[in-house]
C-alpha cells in the first residue's frame, strides 16, 4: 500500500476540497427551507469525514507524485467524487444507486444526460447541486486542486498533464503549473459572472441564470425545467446562451492569453478557433435552409432561430434544446451529433476527439494522398504555423483508431441488451462526447432513465471514457499499468 500512499493523500486533499462545495446547496437549503437540508449535514460531514481519514492516514507520505501516480490519481478523483455527488440525489430523491451515480458522473463529466423527470419541482438546492457539479467538473476539479495542493507539499504536474483535454498536453501558459491553474479559474470564474448577469438581463431569475451559467460554461446542458430552452422561449436568452457555449466551446488557454494581453489577437493565431466558428456557422446556415425548405418552420427567420441554437448547443456538447429536434428531419440531427465529434477546440470545456485532432487527422490523410501522387516529396503536417511532431501524429491516430473502436463495441455491447440500433448508437455517441441528449429513446424530449441498470453502467463508462479521452482510462485498465 506504501506505494500508493501519495496517490492516496492526496486523493484524501481532494475529497476535503470537494467536500467544501457541497456548502453551497447546503446554505442554500437552509436559506430557502426546501427540505433538504438534514440530507446535506450528512453528506458534507461524510464526505469530509472520509477526506480527512485518508489525509490523516497517509500524512507523513513525502514522495511527489510521478507519471504513474498521475494516471492513476486522475481515474480515482472522476470515479470516487461522483459517488460523493450522488449521495443526495439518493438519499432525497430516493433514487437507485445507478440512476444517482449516473446522474452525478453526467455533470461531473459535463454530459448533460439525466434520468431525473419533474426538474421543475425539485428542492432549489438539488437543482443547483446538480448544476454546480457541471461547472465544477467543467474546468476539471483535478486543476483547481493542483492550484492549492502545492501549497501543502504535493506537486500537481503529472495529474494536470493526465486530466487536460486536447493532444498538445505540454503546452504552458504560464511558466508555473498551479500560476496556469489559477490563471485558468480566475478565467473561467469571470466568463461565468457575465454569463450570469447576461441571462439576467435577458430575462431568468437570478436562481436560473446562475444554474444555467453554470451548465452553459461548462457547456454540461443541465436545466432546472423539463422543457430546457423551450420553457423560457425567449429569443434574447437563446442569443445570450449562443454567445457563452461559442466562447467555452473555444481554447480556454487562447481566452486566458486574450485577457491577460488585453487583445483578441491570440484569437486569430488559433487555428481551432477559425475553424471551430466557420464549421458552427456553415452548419447553422446549412440547417437552417434545409428546415426551411422542408417547411419544418413558417419563415426563414423562425429556422434560423431554431438551427442556430440547436446546432450551437450540440456542436458545443452542451445539450440544451430549444424545440424536440428529434422530430426533424433525420439528417438534421443526426448531422449535429456528428460535429459534436469534433467541432470544439483542445482545451476548452466541450467534449469529443477536438478539433486540433481533427485538423491533424484530416492533414494527415490528405498528405498521404500527395504521397501518392508524388513518393519522393516532402510533405510536413503544419496546425498553427507549426510542424506537427511524429510523435503527436502518431499519438492522434492511435487516438482515433480507438475512439472509433469505443463508439462501436460500446453500441454493439448495448444493441446486445436489447436496444434498437438509434437508441444505442446516439447514447453511446452522446456518452462518450459528454454531450448528453441522444435520439431515440433518449431523445431531447426524453431521459436516460428509460435504460436498465447495465445499459445505464455502459454509458456510465462511455461518459467516463471520453471525458478522460481515452487513453488516461485505459492506460489504468491494462496489466502493465499494476506490475512493479
Amino acid at each position: 500500500m506504501n506505494r500508493y500512499a501519495p496517490v492516496l493523500r492526496a486523493l484524501g486533499m481532494i475529497i476535503m476540497l470537494f467536500a467544501l462545495t457541497l456548502l453551497a446547496p447546503l446554505i442554500l437549503s437552509y436559506v430557502v427551507d426546501d427540505g433538504a437540508q438534514a440530507v446535506y449535514d450528512e453528506v458534507f460531514a461524510l464526505t469530509l469525514l472520509c477526506g480527512c481519514f485518508l489525509w490523516y492516514r497517509y500524512r507523513n507520505v513525502q514522495r511527489e507524485l510521478n507519471v504513474r501516480d498521475g494516471f492513476l490519481m486522475v481515474v480515482l478523483v472522476w470515479t470516487v467524487l461522483p459517488a460523493f455527488a450522488a449521495l443526495p440525489f439518493m438519499l432525497q430523491l430516493g433514487v437507485s444507486h445507478t440512476d444517482a451515480y449516473f446522474e452525478a458522473m453526467s455533470g461531473l463529466t459535463t454530459t448533460g444526460a439525466t434520468v431525473l423527470a419533474g426538474l421543475d419541482d425539485l428542492p432549489m438546492s438539488i437543482n443547483l447541486w446538480r448544476h454546480l457539479l457541471v461547472w465544477i467538473g467543467a474546468m476539471g476539479l483535478i486543476v483547481l486542486a493542483i492550484a492549492i495542493l502545492p501549497l501543502l507539499g504535493i506537486g500537481g504536474r503529472q495529474m494536470f498533464k493526465a486530466e487536460t483535454p486536447g493532444p498538445m498536453k505540454d503546452a504552458k501558459l504560464t511558466p508555473r503549473i498551479a500560476s496556469t491553474a489559477k490563471g485558468l479559474w480566475i478565467v473561467y470564474v469571470g466568463v461565468t459572472l457575465l454569463c450570469i448577469a447576461g441571462y439576467r438581463w435577458a430575462g431568468m431569475s437570478w436562481f436560473d441564470a446562475v444554474c444555467h451559467a453554470f451548465s452553459t460554461m461548462g457547456l454540461g446542458g443541465f436545466s432546472t425545467h423539463d422543457a430546457s430552452y423551450g420553457y423560457f422561449d425567449s429569443s434574447a436568452i437563446e442569443a445570450v446562451a449562443i454567445v457563452f457555449m461559442l466562447i467555452a466551446g473555444m481554447n480556454f488557454g487562447t481566452l486566458f492569453l486574450a485577457v491577460s494581453r488585453g487583445s483578441l489577437r491570440p484569437y486569430l493565431h488559433d487555428p481551432e478557433a477559425r475553424w471551430f466558428l466557420v464549421v458552427c456557422v456553415v452548419s447553422v446556415i446549412g440547417i437552417a435552409v434545409f428546415l426551411r425548405v422542408n417547411d419544418i418552420y413558417p419563415g426563414m427567420g423562425e429556422a434560423l432561430r431554431h438551427a442556430a441554437f440547436n446546432v450551437v448547443s450540440i456542436a458545443t456538447t452542451t445539450g440544451y434544446a430549444s424545440v424536440d429536434y428529434a422530430q426533424w428531419p433525420l439528417f438534421a440531427p443526426l448531422w449535429m451529433l456528428f460535429l459534436c465529434s469534433f467541432a470544439t477546440s483542445a482545451g476548452s470545456t466541450g467534449g469529443g476527439i477536438k478539433m486540433a485532432r481533427a485538423l491533424l487527422l484530416y492533414k494527415q490523410v490528405y498528405r498521404e494522398i500527395l504521397r501518392a501522387m508524388h513518393p519522393r516529396a516532402i510533405h510536413s503536417v503544419r496546425i498553427g504555423g507549426q510542424v506537427a511532431p511524429s510523435g503527436i501524429l502518431f499519438a492522434v491516430l492511435a487516438f482515433g483508431f480507438m475512439y472509433m473502436v469505443s463508439l462501436v463495441s460500446l453500441t454493439l455491447l448495448l444493441l446486445f441488451t436489447g436496444l434498437d440500433v438509434m437508441t444505442a448508437f446516439t447514447a453511446i455517441v452522446a456518452s462518450v462526447n459528454n454531450t448528453g441528449p441522444g435520439l431515440g429513446e433518449v431523445g431531447p424530449s426524453t431521459t436516460f432513465a428509460v435504460l436498465n441498470d447495465f445499459q445505464t453502467w455502459v454509458c456510465i463508462f462511455a461518459m467516463l471514457l471520453g471525458r478522460l479521452e481515452i487513453f488516461t482510462l485505459l492506460v489504468v485498465l491494462t496489466p502493465a499499468f499494476w506490475r512493479r
